[in-house]
């Protein structure tokens, strides 16, 4: 679905989906001179060159046959039919401020909108998040692994190595595939348009800086990194995002990074939940569920085994 921005003073509002733009244009939040810009445009144009594409002629002649004070684009679609209508990156929209998003903010990141309330992400928003991301990533881990398990198996015991010298191996293989999927997925979602990953999806959640900007790619890197830190802590490092103020482990004190609701640091704040949410409440069941199934295996393992050793 196109996501479309518009310009508010020295503002930049969005990501929005078509419906929102044209319901603001109803509300007359939005006029014809209004800046506007989605992914593929070179520049941003006034909303009167667009008006096909957003689908906006109706409800401006609706509006103006109710007399309550609508847009008559009649005008303005015969200059863009003969040719008379400004170019984007001409006449007054060549002196504008804004340029298109990937111009805006430091490496072409869009600029947070400020001002508004942030909803920091509670641990067990976090917790709900690792776990669906654990899944996803355990999918791929393991067929890599097993596939690669067999063929150093074949090629190792072509040339006289012991089983124990195979298993080493592919396993320490299987450990840094794993760990360069791992890495590869949370830079790339992290520092991704919606800062998040599948599993923050999920939730609702997202990654910033602290100052609400896009990760960059090498902030998204040095993140993971320090979130291996923070496996070293015993998890104390993750545990620490239930008790600071701002929610932040270890590796977000140390990336100077926060997690926070998906609508933090838009021109929506007030959608954003404090609650858990039904994603984030089921995960956690199951997740429980699954660790005393795996609990209740474990003590019925040790027990026959002792059972047969006596």
């Amino acid at each position: 679905m196109t996501e479309w921005y518009y310009a508010e003073g020295q503002q930049r509002q969005g990501p929005l989906p078509v419906q929102e733009i044209r319901q603001r244009f109803q509300r007359g939040q939005l006029n014809l001179d209004t800046l506007v810009w989605r992914e593929g445009m070179a520049q941003w144009a006034a909303l009167s060159q667009v008006v096909d594409e957003l689908g906006l002629q109706t409800l401006a002649d609706a509006s103006t046959a109710t007399g309550s004070g609508g847009f008559d684009l009649r005008g303005d679609y015969a200059a863009i039919d003969n040719g008379t209508a400004p170019l984007p990156g001409t006449g007054a929209l060549s002196s504008s401020p804004y340029s298109a998003p990937a111009a805006l903010g430091g490496g072409g990141h869009a600029q947070p909108v400020m001002g508004g309330e942030v909803v920091y992400a509670g641990f067990w928003k976090r917790v709900a998040a690792y776990m669906i991301d654990y899944f996803v990533l355990a999918i791929p881990g393991g067929i890599i692994g097993a596939i690669l398990g067999v063929m150093l198996g074949a090629s190792m015991g072509a040339v006289g190595s012991g089983e124990s010298a195979i298993e080493i191996v592919a396993q320490l293989a299987s450990a840094l595939i794993n760990l360069a999927i791992g890495m590869a997925y949370y830079t790339w979602f992290h520092a991704s348009q919606g800062g998040a990953t599948l599993g923050k999806m999920a939730v609702g959640i997202k990654v910033v800086r602290s100052n609400g900007e896009r990760l960059t790619k090498a902030r998204a890197f040095g993140r993971y990194w320090a979130a291996v830190l923070s496996t070293f802590t015993l998890g104390i490092g993750f545990l620490m995002a239930a008790f600071t103020e701002r929610k932040q482990s270890l590796h977000d004190m140390i990336c100077d990074t926060l997690v926070v609701d998906r609508w933090a640091y838009t021109d929506q704040p007030q959608l954003q939940r404090r609650e858990l949410g039904t994603v984030t409440v089921l995960v956690l069941v199951l997740t429980g569920l699954l660790s005393l199934v795996g609990l209740a295996l474990m003590v019925f393992a040790v027990g026959f085994i002792a059972k047969m050793a006596s």
